[in-house]
């Protein structure tokens, strides 16, 4: 008996990260200063002590049962994206530029190919949010995973200076509401996806009518990037003074988290137009509209608030930047609710 019959191959682990060694060696940036496939990362911070206070700002979560859609279509190549973008679209949300990246990969068995499939997805999620992937860990797990799936996580660390961090502190009434487009349903709801369209490969084959593509497609989107979106803003003058990344929870849960004590976000209805994807959902599924906006970002990912007269100049730059963006409500007196209006 060795570690091999129990279920654990070594040698397929020593292969999947010589086969993942180019992806990664694609995110390195300069302040890296440890090899790939030592013990732990190392990076410098050499190059941030110009900062007159230096906050670190750190993220962590998972892909959730998005999962599953890849099992089903044997797709593994974005999934990884969504794993950074989840983690480093909250650390844009306070002003932080991500400096590197760790992930997490447990599966019931260690298929080197697959494995560096997802770790490619994880550095193309790297390289769009300018962060290195310096670190992470395999672990193969027979009888707790199922053979052909696997669980992703990640963990990521930025820096921001005390001074420029968002915070919603200097909310005032009358700031505009900016929403960034997202890239369709992103990595959140997706157990009541799943319920709605009971996943197959026929169902995830299937094409809804303006939809452009298969329900599979469709629903493996990988979640839109917003690091760029808010440096860009920040490099043109725009002063962001509030953000809130629309995860689980969408609107109702997320948008009252950037807003201070004695505001309402006021949204606009029809400012935007709602992706296809989430009205055939909700008529498949019959969802209301209240638990739509209540569980799903409805074609917006990111909402940011800025001074009336800057909005418009956020929109430009945004765009600019190759972010669509609308104009979709205020900040007024409240009591730190979102108010469709």
């Amino acid at each position: 008996m060795d570690y091999k019959n129990a279920g654990v191959d070594i040698e397929a682990g020593y292969k999947a990260v010589q086969l993942m060694k180019k992806h990664v060696e694609k995110t390195l940036r300069p302040e890296v200063i440890t090899d790939i496939g030592g013990f732990s990362g190392a990076f410098s911070i050499k190059n941030f002590m110009n900062m007159k206070e230096p906050a670190l700002v750190s993220g962590t979560d998972g892909v959730g049962t998005k999962l599953k859609i890849a099992f089903e279509m044997d797709r593994h190549d974005t999934i990884g994206i969504d794993c950074v973008a989840m983690c480093v679209n909250d650390i844009a949300c306070a002003g932080g530029e991500p400096l590197f990246f760790l992930d997490y990969i447990a599966c019931g068995k260690n298929y080197p190919e697959k494995i560096a499939e997802i770790v490619r997805g994880v550095a193309d999620g790297c390289k769009q949010a300018g962060a290195a992937l310096i670190g992470g860990e395999t672990a193969e797990m027979p009888g707790f995973y199922p053979e052909n799936e696997y669980d992703l996580a990640g963990f990521a660390v930025g820096i921001v200076d005390k001074a420029d961090m968002i915070t919603g502190k200097e909310l005032n009434f009358g700031d505009v509401l900016v929403g960034i487009a997202s890239s369709g349903i992103h990595s959140n709801g997706y157990s009541l996806v799943r319920k709605v369209f009971d996943i197959n490969e026929k169902n995830l084959s299937h094409t809804y009518e303006g939809l452009g593509m298969t329900l599979g497609e469709a629903l493996l989107t990988p979640t839109r990037i917003y690091v760029k979106a808010l440096a860009s803003l920040k490099e043109n003058g725009v002063k962001v003074k509030a953000c809130s990344h629309i995860t689980g929870g969408g609107f109702y849960e997320n948008i009252p988290r950037m807003l201070k004590e004695g505001t309402d976000a006021c949204i606009k209805e029809g400012s935007y137009e709602v992706p296809v994807i989430f009205d055939i959902l909700a008529k498949e599924g019959n969802i209301e509209k209240s638990m739509m906006y209540n569980t799903y970002n409805m074609g917006i990912g990111m909402v940011i608030a800025v001074n009336a007269d800057t909005a418009d100049k956020a929109v430009s730059v945004l765009g600019e930047a190759g972010y669509t963006s609308y104009i979709i409500g205020e900040i007024a007196e409240g009591d730190k609710q979102v108010v469709f209006a």
